[in-house]
């Protein structure tokens, strides 16, 4: 099983050196996007990493290219990776006819980070500290390391905080999975985030974005006041920034917190696979409020350490239209602006959100008994 940890670098003078290294790394990383533009336009044929690889060896030895010594060899390599793997996905969705664009450059200042795989580093997890290109750096030690560490990371955010990734490879302990107390929900847009087959059981989700609205269009309105490339404006960047971050990180610990809940009260807990992009075009700011995606992902990350079963119902079902009490299909309800509706056949009044979780309880646990 592969685990990250991540811990933040203790603030200090010598994390300069840490950015100046992000930055020769994204200097390296337009460098090459350039020669893959223009091998491209000479022979209409795509570079090789590994031709890449040799050409920035080469680089090292002029003086135009000395930044490339501030990261040690194994980053560079990894940054020849991240294109090829981009060129990779970018010829595979024109090949399935989907919306993509080549990689492009970016902004050196907006660069986050840099991989060390074996060489490089080292890490003192009894002191707190690790040794990157032979320098010591301090960080928050949080919980210990466990497992074989593959990759070190070394990522700055919208603040200029510097932290630490180390992806580490450990034995999978197998968790068997236990009986109890079954469950549905369906995502709702209203005054709760998930909705159960009963009431009692509903799920309510504060609005961190609307919360914080108002001091994020202070900040926002703050921000385009100033004068480009000013200090004051370098200062209400990072006001928003870090208004953002907040909001995110508040988000992030109701998520976990609210999986470990649910896994410990339920056995199985099944889903609708949803779209999120087309629930998007509908409810706009509300999706991304709520984190559905990111709250899934940790759910199932969650339930496999408990031993929680996480079903999956396919996006097509049509979990709102069909009766749960005679199973007849009304079409009508396809449209989401309807909320309640009784059914032609048996004449049960429904809420739609409350009929579409019973119906994905259902659904889920006739797919595990399959």
């Amino acid at each position: 099983m592969i685990k990250t940890y991540k811990f933040k670098l203790y603030a200090a003078k010598r994390n300069k050196k840490l950015h100046r290294q992000i930055n020769a790394a994204g200097l390296a990383y337009n460098h090459c996007i350039a020669i893959h533009k223009r091998y491209w336009r000479l022979y209409r044929k795509s570079l090789n990493k590994f031709a890449l690889q040799k050409h920035l060896t080469k680089l090292k030895k002029l003086e135009r290219f000395s930044y490339l010594k501030e990261i040690g060899s194994q980053a560079l390599q990894d940054v020849t990776d991240r294109i090829d793997r981009a060129y990779k996905l970018f010829w595979t969705n024109l090949d399935n006819k989907r919306k993509t664009a080549p990689p492009g450059f970016k902004k050196v200042r907006k660069y986050k980070s840099y991989t060390l795989k074996q060489a490089g580093w080292k890490l003192d997890e009894g002191h707190g500290t690790v040794y990157i290109a032979k320098q010591k750096y301090r960080y928050f030690k949080s919980r210990s390391v466990e497992g074989r560490i593959k990759t070190l990371t070394v990522k700055r955010d919208t603040l200029g905080d510097i932290y630490l990734y180390f992806v580490c490879e450990q034995k999978i302990t197998e968790v068997k999975l236990r009986t109890g107390k079954s469950v549905g929900f369906d995502f709702c847009f209203k005054d709760k985030m998930l909705v159960a087959p009963d009431e009692e059981n509903d799920i309510a989700a504060p609005s961190f974005f609307q919360k914080n609205q108002k001091a994020i269009r202070t900040a926002c309105r703050n921000l385009s006041r100033r004068q480009l490339c000013s200090k004051n404006r370098q200062k209400y960047r990072k006001v928003l920034a870090r208004l953002y971050r907040k909001q995110a990180n508040q988000r992030r610990d109701f998520h976990f917190k609210l999986a470990k809940e649910l896994c410990q009260k339920y056995a199985v807990i099944c889903f609708e696979s949803l779209s999120m992009k087309a629930m998007q075009q509908g409810h706009g700011k509300k999706v991304n409020d709520y984190g559905f995606a990111a709250f899934k992902n940790i759910l199932e990350y969650v339930g496999r350490q408990t031993g929680t079963q996480i079903v999956k119902i396919d996006e097509f079902y049509p979990s709102s239209q069909i009766c749960h009490d005679c199973g007849y299909q009304n079409k009508e309800v396809k449209n989401i602006r309807v909320s309640e509706w009784t059914c032609p056949s048996c004449g049960i009044h429904h809420d739609r959100d409350r009929n579409a979780a019973r119906n994905i309880l259902s659904e889920g646990l006739r797919l595990l008994m399959v």
